[in-house]
């Protein structure tokens, strides 16, 4: 589920949504075409519990290029693209990588991402034919197992829809054996279904009587002032103010507290008004048919004609599109054209593959989705989105599997919850409930903030000692969006192309290495520290940072490189 829109409107809010590597004695060197022959000869980088922290501010120059810094030259932790770049790749030979981003879509004509879009050379444009007998007509950049869908429910309120008719006001006794596993997740999804829609509801009526207060408060001190935009100096220098501008001016003290001007603050206002009003309509909405539109039953996994070519989706502006478009452009904006960013990976070509709405992904959307991008060549697949609750989650899991199979890694997102996933369960993962992985080829990434030390673990960011493999840059990642345009947006969706780059560009310089070892330097090659940290933005909850992840270390292109050529 997309829910960075809301991050990036409340920027005040705080979401809730290694082992050393041990060089095995070898006489055999890479030496095929596009791959170094010899051996990286520099030396790996290290962290630090005793490294200088950084004290000042980090300026906004250093903002949008956070994730390439290196931890020892900035002290922000980085993963040393811009070293490694430097240093280490203009020596090396590269191929042309296929990475698929599984999201909401992903604008193909942006300026920083229209070169660099996978094209089906294999499908003449707009014939209507399936010229490469793929099975999809069109696949010029990949393809949309949404079509014209943006809106969607959530997983528990599909559960709820799907089986409201036969146990609604139905208590244990009167529920078959046979129905009672199935009855059981209905109540489980039903009371989450109950919650969420109250939280959403009253998030929503707070926000709209703040904005109410706001603004007839604004109407009268702008009025007072002649201006819009006011500071706090300013509203403290008001004259022998009457009782009702003593209120307002309280009022809007208050709010220029948070940060900004009373119209911006008025502005995110609206935002999380119409974040919670999309809740409303889409994620708990129980007569809609989103599906309908489709015809296609999301119950059938042999079902698979569905679905177009337009992959940056239905919406000619497409807003739809911006988490997608963001995720790809960490990944591959095309490097050194002069405008924009820079992505972590050079030689890669981005496919398109559209299946996340506003709301939760179908499991069938993903297992296809999965499917087809590695029947049609992706290396790397990038899965930034997740859920609580699964109807098909084996589905996945076999897609999963069958990516491995064809050599594939996937990159997924640890999500937005600020929990334990070896507590409590997401979708997609490659654990099948029993905690043991079922594939050697899926690699879960956390998030970090830009403050080294104990703050260096994102708020929002789910964990966990056996389920997160490894961390990366999540926190205000500035990135492209649709129509030309570029922001920050947070989250472990933002990580996880982080780390999707970095696989890309082991996959490029060393193709021999497989899926499996490319998994295995990226968790080896991190840097890796035991500072004590605070997970889930709870301060009370203090962890040594090796202790929440697999690896206990963070993502490092220059190390990675360094230990991909000594396989």
């Amino acid at each position: 589920m997309n829910v960075l829109l809301l991050m990036n409107y409340l920027t005040k809010k705080t979401m809730k949504n290694l082992k050393p590597f041990l060089l095995a004695t070898t006489t055999l060197l890479l030496a095929s075409c596009g791959s170094s022959v010899a051996p990286i000869d520099a030396t790996l980088l290290k962290s630090s519990n005793s490294l200088t922290l950084k004290t000042e501010k980090v300026d906004n120059v250093q903002l949008k290029v956070w994730s390439a810094t290196d931890l020892a030259t900035d002290t922000i932790p980085g993963m040393s693209v811009d070293k490694a770049y430097a240093e280490l790749i203009p020596n090396l030979k590269g191929i042309n990588v296929i990475v698929a981003v599984i999201d909401s879509g992903i604008d193909i004509e942006h300026e920083d991402l229209k070169n660099v879009i996978w094209i089906n050379r294999g499908e003449i444009p707009n014939n209507g034919i399936d010229d490469d007998k793929n099975g999809f007509i069109d696949d010029v950049h990949g393809w949309n197992f949404l079509g014209d869908i943006v809106g969607e429910n959530l997983e528990f309120t599909r559960i709820v829809r799907r089986y409201d008719g036969k146990f609604n006001g139905k208590d244990v006794a009167e529920v078959s054996e046979v129905d009672m596993e199935t009855f059981v997740l209905y109540q489980k999804a039903k009371a989450e279904q109950n919650k969420n829609y109250d939280e959403t509801e009253a998030n929503r009526d707070r926000y709209t009587q703040m904005l109410k207060q706001v603004t007839d408060a604004n109407n009268q001190i702008s009025k007072k002032l002649g201006k819009e935009d006011y500071t706090a100096e300013e509203l403290a220098a008001i004259i022998d103010p009457d009782d009702d501008e003593q209120k307002n001016i309280a009022v809007l003290t208050q709010m220029l507290s948070y940060g900004g001007s009373i119209p911006e603050f008025m502005v995110r206002l609206n935002g999380g008004i119409d974040y919670y009003d999309g809740r409303m309509k889409n994620h708990f909405n129980m007569d809609t048919d989103f599906r309908g539109v489709l015809n296609d039953n999301p119950y059938d996994i042999t079902d698979t004609s569905y679905g177009n070519n337009d992959v940056d989706g239905p919406n000619p502006k497409k807003e739809d599109a911006l988490h997608g478009t963001h995720v790809a452009g960490i990944i591959a904006a095309e490097r050194g054209n002069g405008i924009g960013m820079d992505g972590v990976a050079q030689n890669v070509e981005i496919m398109v593959v559209r299946a996340v709405p506003d709301g939760d992904e179908y499991d069938k959307d993903v297992a296809l989705a999965i499917r087809y991008a590695v029947d049609n060549g992706a290396k790397v697949i990038n899965t930034s989105f997740g859920k609580g609750y699964s109807q098909n989650p084996e589905w996945v899991w076999d897609a999963i599997k069958y990516a491995g199979k064809k050599d594939v890694l996937i990159v997924n997102a640890a999500g937005n919850d600020g929990v334990d996933l070896d507590i409590t369960t997401s979708y997609p993962n490659d654990q099948n409930g029993t905690g043991a992985e079922m594939s050697d080829n899926f690699i879960t990434i956390g998030a970090l903030n830009y403050k080294y030390g104990e703050e260096m673990v994102a708020t929002f960011s789910n964990y966990g000692a056996t389920s997160v493999d490894l961390f990366s840059p999540g926190v205000k990642i500035w990135s492209t969006i649709p129509l030309d345009t570029y922001e920050y947006l947070q989250g472990t969706s933002m990580a996880s192309p982080n780390v999707a780059g970095v696989a890309a560009m082991i996959r490029s310089y060393y193709p021999k290495l497989s899926a499996k070892q490319v998994k295995q330097v990226l968790m080896d090659s991190g840097l890796h520290t035991s500072t004590p940290v605070i997970v889930g933005g709870e301060e009370s909850n203090i962890q040594p940072f090796d202790a929440i992840s697999k690896s206990g270390n963070t993502a490092n292109l220059y190390n990675a490189l360094i230990m991909a050529s000594k396989m």
